[in-house]
């Protein structure tokens, strides 16, 4: 069957007869499991692909659904994979949107194309079927990462053109004995990397009010420390260790989401825009991101020459930008890609904070290979002291502080 991309329930009619087998992206929520309900309907044998980034997975609800519907269930953790292949990279690259909040479906995205291709490829399927509509920007994300790893058979959304409200899908699951989705409230999205919310009470950007419920690493917590010592080590772009504890990076996320989160750090709102050009409000919490970026710069900026940083941030932009558009597996954003990572290999050091409510004060930044001054006024005087050195000595004294460095 020849590449073609879904957009509606009719494009899955005409594949009735064609498609041999099915992968869906299947989250367990109303969306997906609708989904199943649509090409069950058709008579499409169907494999049911949960790809947890950390958000979580009810194995028993996603067997129950999908069992319902007669697919062929497939559960796969991708949390590392999530945590190297893209919030490494998203960590170095300062990856904001438009500086404002961590971006975050824009970085889980592409990982879940590349298991659905790689899942597809192996399993023969002739079809990639994900829930992304119109106000969503994982339409694009999606589509753009399984076309540009080369899928040659349909791939796409019915979400894209045929548009049905939360209420009309509730209830023809709801007939068929479904009972278990509720109306339509704010929308969440998770991975250990970012929370993120939209619609609901959150839909008009003129005047919105947020759950406090809503927020989980955030949350207030009745026996918060008043005050917190935090240490980050980073080697060669990479955090390391926190507090002088070594730590793979899914852990170390994990532990920062609620140490910082304890302060309430990390919680962000701001608009971001559609395809078309319209903006969406979105509210995100993201305290591990929080700190690892802005350690990071810091440490960043001890050992790395200022022309070097200033041309690293204006590719931060594009990195950023080519994420956000859907081309993650793009010629662009990979070469630039290449650019931070050699820029970062020099990153190593400690960076303290002392954390308080609502607060994260810089307190050290250490590394061998510092830039930085540490005494000044004995700076300004070697400086007029050695311009009257001998030539020889001038040169004894430059080998012997390579010597020492």
């Amino acid at each position: 069957m020849s590449t073609r991309i879904i957009r509606s329930f009719a494009d899955l009619d005409a594949m009735q007869g064609q498609t041999d087998h099915v992968l869906t992206l299947f989250s367990g929520g109303l969306d997906s499991s609708y989904v199943l309900k649509e090409l069950a309907q058709r008579h499409l044998r169907v494999t049911a692909l949960s790809v947890d980034v950390g958000e979580g997975c009810q194995l028993h609800d996603l067997q129950e659904i999908a069992g319902f519907f007669g697919a062929t269930l497939k559960v796969i953790d991708a949390r590392e994979m999530f945590a190297r292949e893209a919030v490494a990279p998203a960590i170095r690259a300062q990856a904001r949107y438009l500086g404002i909040y961590p971006i975050s479906s824009s970085l889980s995205r592409p990982i879940l194309a590349k298991m659905a291709v790689k899942v597809a490829r192996k399993l023969g399927c002739d079809a990639i079927v994900h829930t992304a509509n119109q106000s969503q920007n994982s339409l694009r994300r999606l589509n753009g990462a399984i076309g540009q790893l080369g899928f040659q058979g349909c791939y796409g959304t019915p979400y894209e053109r045929s548009v049905l409200t939360r209420e009309e899908k509730i209830d023809a699951l709801r007939l068929l004995g479904l009972t278990r989705f509720q109306a339509r409230g704010i929308s969440g999205d998770a991975n250990l990397w970012c929370r993120e919310f939209e619609s609901g009470s959150l839909d008009n950007p003129e005047g919105f009010w947020v759950p406090p419920s809503l927020f989980e690493w955030t949350r207030t917590r009745e026996r918060a420390p008043e005050a917190w010592e935090l240490q980050i080590e980073f080697r060669q772009g990479e955090p390391v260790a926190v507090d002088g504890e070594a730590m793979e990076l899914v852990p170390l996320i994990a532990h920062l989401n609620d140490t910082v989160g304890a302060f309430q750090i990390g919680r962000y709102s701001g608009l971001e825009h559609l395809a078309g050009g319209e903006k969406v409000l979105e509210v995100r919490e993201a305290p591990a991101a929080t700190v690892l970026m802005d350690a990071f710069r810091h440490l960043e900026t001890a050992v790395l020459d200022a022309e070097l940083l200033r041309e690293k941030v204006a590719l931060e932009l594009l990195w950023t930008r080519e994420a956000v558009e859907g081309r993650w597996f793009g010629t662009l954003r990979q070469s630039v890609d290449a650019f931070i990572r050699h820029a970062s290999d020099k990153v190593t050091g400690t960076v303290t904070y002392q954390l308080r409510p609502g607060a994260m004060d810089l307190c050290s930044i250490k590394t061998s290979q510092p830039l930085y001054l540490t005494d000044r006024d004995r700076w300004e005087k070697s400086l007029v002291d050695d311009a009257f050195l001998p030539p020889a000595q001038w040169a004894n004294l430059q080998q012997r502080e390579e010597s020492f460095a």
